[in-house]
């Protein structure tokens, strides 16, 4: 039997998990001195309501003996663990520590998937179907590693200080924007290691017009799937896939709550649009 691994950045807790059958490792925050698994110990607006008391969160990755945990779990099935993308976290050089750790490693892949939030979910509900359907490990890596070249992601943070603590952008840069009220907008770079500055705008409609145009501009249509994430900012989510709508037509949407790790690195109120290319299975 083929058992898929994921980790809370699909934006999936371990309940939500274990109903589409997928194994959800939780990412950790730390914030005024208490530290909480994702969706499980605390939700998004609780976490939220913490930061806006003045305190600073920062995250990890899921702890290596959690993940032992889980292949040790199953020592008789493939496994394969789709990580968020190396680089933004250590996610996946600890999924494949501990592989080297459990007995029989060759049973299991580790993905790093290059991703996050929305564009993994996707390859982890994919994976899962083309597990369910019978298809092999090795065709089931293949699909997802040719998946994941067909992705996009932007952030649109609500507070310059989030992207000046994170080495996003100089604290002179961030605080002049802040003061001007500009609207920063990040991307995923091309190595898939880190976010990068993609464009800075006057509103957040135009923010939006501006990741249309670069979405259209690379053939995004109504073949891609769309994942727009908010940090408890609903009226903005709402506002992003009005424009998207407008631009490309019959666009696939889906609008979900970013988890508190991702808070923790964009903001609350922080906005992201995502696209990965459907596949027919």
């Amino acid at each position: 039997m083929i058992r898929i691994v994921s980790d809370s950045s699909t934006l999936y807790s371990i309940e939500e998990g274990k109903e589409r059958g997928v194994d959800i490792l939780p990412l950790s925050v730390t914030i005024d001195n208490a530290t909480y698994k994702e969706n499980e110990e605390i939700t998004t607006e609780e976490f939220i309501n913490i930061i806006n008391k003045g305190h600073l969160p920062i995250t990890s990755q899921p702890a290596i003996g959690d993940v032992v945990s889980i292949y040790e779990k199953y020592p008789n099935d493939e496994i394969i663990n789709i990580t968020m993308a190396d680089g933004l976290s250590g996610t996946y050089s600890t999924a494949c520590s501990a592989k080297a750790i459990v007995e029989n490693p060759e049973r299991i892949e580790v993905i790093n998937s290059k991703t996050l939030c929305g564009p993994e979910r996707y390859l982890v509900d994919t994976a899962i179907k083309l597990a369910n359907d019978g298809k092999s490990k090795d065709e089931i890596v293949s699909t997802i590693n040719l998946m994941m070249k067909q992705t996009k992601s932007f952030l649109i943070p609500n507070d310059f200080q989030y992207l000046i603590r994170g080495g996003r952008v100089s604290s002179l840069v961030g605080n002049i924007g802040e003061k001007l009220k500009l609207v920063p907008v990040m991307t995923l770079a091309e190595d898939s290691k880190k976010l990068v500055k993609f464009s800075t705008q006057r509103t957040f409609k135009k923010a939006i017009d501006k990741i249309c145009a670069a979405l259209i501009e690379e053939g995004i249509d109504s073949s891609y799937k769309i994942y727009i994430s908010h940090g408890c900012a609903e009226d903005l989510a709402i506002d992003a896939k009005n424009l998207i709508d407008k631009r490309i037509p019959e666009a696939d949407i889906e609008v979900n709550i970013l988890g508190p790790v991702f808070v923790a690195q964009g903001g609350p109120r922080a906005v992201s649009i995502q696209v990965i290319k459907r596949v027919n299975i």
